[in-house]
């Protein structure tokens, strides 16, 4: 079965990173501020569930690594390095143009926004940081909002790549014990790393979400069939016994969804829709990209309409419609495109745009 468009999965992406721009305008901004004044248990509600969705990408995830990688449930000799650049640079080339353009837009609206949902002035270190996703590891502040889960997925992907070709390397009776070390892994992640919040910037705080994705994947190709199913309901429900996360719940409840409905051969069918299908495959770019124009909006409307529920909830909607726009241009003229880095006309409007940003700062 092809993994490369899977309706149901597209369609959750879809609604997932729609989910994520709401819960960032719930979080940042005047506009919620006003409509929370009134409607306080719905801008509470989209703060503490909206979140939520990430942990659905995380389980995504691991089953696209799990098909990519070891799709027999054993390891197989992959190229580690290369997989691993080759994942960096997908992850990375939108992400710059993306953090950019939130930098900027936060540089030109600082003199006259004051707010806390803006992010300090950028330094060189922190924009290298940026390129090399270390922010979180080494105590930086991100520029943008969301782009901590970008470092994660990475590191996630080089961690079960390297572990991969490790074992593969080991002898032929040990790579057997594969599919149990990455459930016992999971279950450490899940059972013990995940319950200690200080662990969030580091990968293996987050490997129980991938794992799930991976048993997922197993679950419906491999002889593990059913009894996939109980395992991922098992470790799911050990992790809640021991301390209710929503976090947890909402990936388990992910990866059984996921992996039933594969069993089912409902992935490809089930979701099936053009506008589904039109955000799922542009839900990366527009992950990445809505913070800045949010924090754009948020401006523009506290200048304009600082009061007034309905004017601030056109607002929203407005903020909404143009982080969609701009991932649709992000994922057309960038993500899409090889080679974007280089000798050309778009690297040029990059670092100009570092440049215009650096000296906006200075002189504010």
């Amino acid at each position: 079965m092809s993994t490369t468009r899977l309706s149901l999965v597209n369609a959750a992406k879809g609604v997932g990173c729609l989910v994520i721009v709401i819960h960032h305008l719930a979080v940042y901004g005047p506009m919620s501020e006003v409509i929370g004044a009134q409607y306080p248990k719905l801008i509470e509600a989209l703060v503490t569930y909206g979140k939520l969705a990430v942990q659905m990408f995380f389980v995504f995830g691991g089953y696209f690594v799990a098909a990519q990688m070891t799709p027999r449930a054993v390891p197989t000799a992959v190229n580690a390095p290369a997989l691993i650049w080759r994942r960096y640079k997908r992850l990375i080339t939108p992400f710059l143009f993306a953090v950019t353009l939130a930098a900027l837009i936060t540089a030109l609206v600082r003199p006259w926004f004051i707010h806390d949902s803006l992010s300090g002035a950028p330094t060189i270190g922190q924009l290298l940081a940026h390129v090399f996703l270390l922010y979180d590891l080494i105590g930086l502040e991100a520029l943008s909002a969301g782009v901590w889960y970008v470092a994660i997925d990475f590191q996630l992907f080089a961690l079960t790549a390297l572990f991969t070709a490790l074992c593969w390397r080991m002898p032929s009776g040990l790579q057997r014990l594969y599919p149990l070390l990455i459930t016992a892994l999971t279950a450490f992640s899940l059972w013990v790393l995940n319950r200690d919040e200080s662990l969030e910037p580091y990968a293996p705080f987050f490997f129980g979400y991938y794992g799930l994705g991976v048993l997922a994947y197993w679950t419906a190709h491999t002889r593990l069939g059913r009894l996939g199913l109980a395992v991922i309901a098992l470790l799911g429900v050990v992790a809640l016994w021991l301390e209710f996360r929503k976090a947890a719940a909402t990936a388990t409840i992910t990866a059984l969804l996921l992996a039933l409905a594969d069993l089912r051969g409902r992935l490809e069918h089930w979701g099936d829709h053009p506008v589904l299908n039109w955000l799922g495959e542009r839900s990366y770019s527009i992950f990445l990209i809505h913070y800045g124009i949010c924090i754009g909006i948020n401006a523009l409307w506290s200048l304009w309409f600082p009061t007034g529920l309905w004017i601030n909830a056109v607002g929203i909607i407005v903020a909404v419609g143009l982080s969609l726009v701009a991932g649709a241009i992000l994922y057309r003229f960038v993500e899409t495109r090889n080679n974007v880095l280089g000798l050309n006309a778009r690297t040029g409007i990059l670092v100009a745009a570092v440049a215009l940003t650096l000296v906006l700062e200075r002189s504010a």
